[in-house]
């Protein structure tokens, strides 16, 4: 499984990536912050980089309509996990 680091306001955080899609145009990535944790927290991030630019600049999807359509697509890629945002 692939670690990323994102740089935030408070820091760097790492996340896992568990899954990754394109939709309209867009990638998003399913990451969660431990790979060992039942707990753990899951989130969708969204690439709004601009095309030309040589790094991602990732947001997490907050907007509820988004996050219930990707989220839903996620949870079809992996039947077998149970993903609540």
């Amino acid at each position: 499984m692939e670690k990323i680091k994102f740089q935030t306001e408070d820091g760097i955080q790492e996340f896992y990536v568990e899954e990754q899609t394109r939709i309209n145009g867009f990638n998003y990535l399913l990451v969660s912050d431990s790979v060992t944790d039942e707990e753990a927290q899951a989130y969708i991030l969204k690439d709004v980089s601009d095309p030309t630019s040589q790094e991602a600049c990732y947001v997490m999807v907050e907007e509820e309509e988004e996050l219930e359509v990707v989220s839903g697509v996620f949870s079809q890629m992996m039947e077998d996990v149970d993903i609540r945002m």
